[in-house]
């Protein structure tokens, strides 16, 4: 999946560098996602595994400076296992809808 046509305008990303983010998520998605969970429009869970937690801090770290209507919270439920929340505002359900393809779609290579 390698059309980023969804990135909202007001992603302050360089473009050039856009494909090797994606690629990040889609590598976070690959190696840790364990479940993904849509408890409503604007707001995603991911179950990660635990082993990913610096991997995953970075990279949302990274992506809430570039994409600043994005909200991220990073939960240690269990020992191994971690919870990503991810929750936008009405207007970019359409992102988190795309970010939740591409979780679904790279896990299932």
């Amino acid at each position: 999946m390698t059309d980023d046509s969804w990135v909202p305008d007001t992603c302050t990303l360089p473009t050039t560098e856009r494909p090797l983010r994606l690629a990040e998520f889609d590598g976070l998605f690959r190696d840790a996602l364990r479940g993904a969970d849509r408890l409503s429009a604007g707001h995603l869970r991911l179950r990660l595994d635990g082993r990913a937690e610096p991997v995953a801090r970075d990279l949302i770290a990274r992506e809430s400076a570039c994409c600043s209507f994005f909200t991220f919270d990073l939960a240690r439920p269990g020992g191994d296992t971690l919870t990503l929340d991810i929750r936008v505002p009405a207007n970019r359900v359409a992102v988190l809808d795309a970010l939740a393809l591409r979780a679904t779609a790279a896990r299932g290579r």
